[in-house]
């Protein structure tokens, strides 16, 4: 089943977990029930972080030369002016 999990979709992980928290939310689960939710809860968040970082790391921005031309690339940073 781990393997299964790290193959899934962010978006797949991320509809999983609202599933997981509306499951907890409405406190119609049995006390083991809610723990093994949890437990699987935590392992889509941090499968959403891995494939947002993921993502995050695959933005990039093209530096120009003073003509114009690309000479290479750089993270983009969302918070920087330019």
């Amino acid at each position: 089943m781990q393997k299964e999990v790290k193959n899934i979709s962010f978006e797949d992980a991320l509809k999983e977990l609202e599933s997981i928290v509306q499951k907890l939310e409405s406190g119609q689960v049995k006390l083991e029930e809610a723990v093994t939710a949890y437990e699987k809860g935590v392992q889509m968040q941090k499968i959403c972080e891995e494939k947002l970082k993921e993502a995050q790391m695959k933005v990039e921005k093209l530096i120009l030369d003073k003509e114009g031309k690309p000479t290479g690339k750089e993270p983009l940073d969302a918070t920087a002016e330019g």
